[in-house]
């Protein structure tokens, strides 16, 4: 696949918290199969109810309509693009899809959902069988779920939906992982990524096996590999995290851990070319073992890591420690209230008992360009000003 979205996350992952959680008809194969880790795997046996698949399948319709499934984002945030994935659906994949999207406040159930404003976000279109589809998407909202529309019926293996991760500013108090994908961490680039991803070091929880870490080639030269990760926002670390779990006979050596502090958008060409100050310095690493590095109290703040593994190998996890800075706390939330789709940022700020004046007046300004928000709402929505 070329488009460039598909380099972004996941947002549905089942990995990353996802699921199915509706689907009007899933009579031949389980809507659980479409947020589900991995390729899709060929069947070649029948059950009870026909042909089993490795994916979503309904039913045949013989009146007018079509069949749909909701997901929950494992992390709301913002769609670049969709992939529907009809591999080994050729007879009985849908001749057409399209995909709305919603985003509303804590755990909405089937009811919440139907009753929902939902906005289309890909329009209605063609799909072949047996191939991944591949949709951009335009809209800059922030959504928590969305609906997947086939026409009339048929099966989709997976449903990948890619995108950019927007924080609620509310999670972000206290001390956590200023690394991990939910609170906007990233992987940015990488020096080599031949058996595995690099993304997989942000994934949650622990790797179950070597293959769910990042691993690269064997280095037949003098160079080292590393992997740069962009954190939540400008950080003040307490402690990173350097986990080899598994990793018994392709640990690497020695690790080096870097910061920088950038302002704004960078290439990652030009991120790599910058100045690193080391915040863990060169040292030896062992296999199968999950490292925990203290930061110095009078380290500066960065916004990337650059881990330097020595000379090459790979590593189960990274978890980066710390606060956010107060002014990165406010950006979050400005970030946040920006992203809000109206019927969202409605709720949200009911829900936080704000004055009526000031609600009204930042539902009026919402989505205009240069908007500013009031200190005052800023701080109902960064915790580490109160």
């Amino acid at each position: 696949m070329d488009a460039e979205f598909v380099r972004l996350p996941d947002l549905a992952a089942r990995r990353l918290g996802g699921a199915v959680v509706a689907a009007n008809d899933d009579f031949f194969a389980d809507r659980a199969a479409l947020v589900m880790p991995g390729p899709v795997q060929p069947r070649t046996e029948f059950g009870y109810r026909g042909k089993v698949y490795d994916g979503w399948e309904t039913r045949r319709r013989r009146e007018p309509g079509s069949d749909h499934a909701i997901v929950r984002l494992g992390i709301p945030g913002i769609v670049h693009g969709v992939v529907v994935d009809t591999s080994y659906f050729r007879g009985n994949y849908p001749p057409e899809i399209s995909v709305e999207a919603t985003a509303l406040e804590d755990y909405p159930g089937e009811a919440e959902l139907a009753a929902a404003e939902w906005e289309t976000i890909v329009d209605r279109a063609p799909a072949k069988g047996d191939r991944p589809n591949v949709y951009e998407v335009t809209s800059r909202h922030r959504w928590t779920h969305v609906r997947l529309t086939i026409h009339p019926d048929g099966g989709v293996a997976r449903f990948r939906v890619h995108g950019e991760a927007v924080v609620d500013p509310r999670l972000l108090h206290g001390t956590v992982d200023l690394a991990a994908q939910d609170r906007g961490g990233l992987v940015v680039t990488c020096s080599d990524m031949f058996f595995s991803s690099p993304a997989n070091l942000l994934l949650p929880g622990p790797a179950r096996t070597m293959g769910e870490g990042w691993e690269t080639a064997r280095r037949r030269d003098s160079g080292n590999d590393w992997v740069i990760v962009k954190l939540a926002g400008v950080s003040r670390l307490r402690d990173i995290e350097f986990d080899t779990t598994h990793f018994v006979g392709n640990a690497p050596g020695e690790v080096q851990i870097s910061g920088t502090r950038v302002e704004g958008d960078i290439a990652p060409e030009a991120l790599v070319a910058r100045l690193w100050t080391p915040v863990v310095p060169r040292r030896k690493v062992r296999p199968d073992t999950p490292h925990r590095f203290r930061i110095a109290p009078g380290a500066g703040t960065v916004t990337h890591l650059k881990i330097d593994i020595f000379p090459d190998g790979g590593f189960a996890r990274l978890r980066a420690n710390g606060e956010l800075v107060d002014s990165a706390v406010e950006k979050a939330a400005a970030h946040w209230l920006d992203a809000l789709p109206p019927m969202h940022l409605r709720d949200a700020l009911t829900g936080a008992a704000l004055d009526p004046a000031l609600i009204n007046g930042a539902l009026r300004v919402a989505r205009q360009p240069g908007v500013e928000w009031p200190q005052e709402l800023l701080d109902a929505f960064a915790p580490r000003r109160l």
